[in-house]
């Protein structure tokens, strides 16, 4: 087995996607348990509003997906993008490419206001994720609790449309390996920012309208643009 220092980009990419894949199998596990229960699916979008900070690898998959829509859809979303970044720069000025939130104190960031209205550049006019097999990690794992076979609680939060009747962090047939795939997220994570920043991070996170902006053809000398 090669070492994992060695991967390159292409290759962990398709790792992430992989692991990604096993994120949609417990989801699609916890629906089919719960009939009913978990309102979120594909097509929903109540959530998808306000700023979610993601890593720099979902950065990279979300330009992925981009580049598989239309140039007319492209502009649009970069056009959305750019307006958000010009208002967030107005608050924070010493926000500059690569955008990372770790510039910024974290009381900054970490408290965003929960009633913001702006809706995710990536949503079409009907509300549906426009590169829903590209979406990010955060966006996989939303709206259920990731509570750890150990019982361990990764996040506590979940959508208040689901589990109306019933306390889904007591349900045990809701949890799932979070500690291991987090982990196996990580250690691609700072494989990946060893290559984009010249450090092995495993936290170097933006937000969703700001990845879509980031020159990772400069960073990385690849360019996204590889519709799979």
């Amino acid at each position: 087995m090669r070492d994992h220092a060695t991967l390159s980009v292409q290759e962990i990419i398709a790792r992430y996607q992989a692991l990604l894949s096993t994120v949609d199998a417990w989801f699609s596990r916890s629906q089919r348990t719960f009939p009913g229960e978990v309102h979120c699916a594909r097509g929903c979008s109540a959530c998808c509003r306000g700023l979610f900070d993601v890593t720099l690898l979902d950065g990279f998959l979300l330009q992925v997906g981009v580049s598989c829509l239309s140039q007319g859809r492209q502009q649009a979303i970069e056009e959305k993008a750019r307006q958000r970044l010009w208002q967030l720069q107005c608050l924070w000025p010493q926000l500059q490419p690569p955008y990372l939130l770790n510039c910024l104190p974290d009381a900054h960031w970490t408290e965003m206001p929960e009633d913001d209205p702006t809706r995710c550049p990536l949503l079409g006019e009907d509300g549906s994720c426009l590169i829903y097999e590209h979406r990010p990690m955060i966006c996989r794992t939303h709206g259920l609790p990731n509570i750890d076979i150990s019982g361990e609680s990764f996040s506590d939060l979940f959508c208040s449309l689901n589990f109306t009747d019933s306390n889904p962090l007591l349900l045990e047939d809701l949890r799932w390996s979070f500690r291991q795939v987090y982990s196996a997220e990580f250690d691609l994570l700072a494989q990946f920012n060893m290559k984009v920043l010249g450090s092995p991070l495993r936290e170097a996170d933006t937000f969703i309208p700001l990845a879509l902006l980031i020159d990772f053809s400069t960073l990385l000398g690849v360019f996204p643009g590889t519709c799979k």
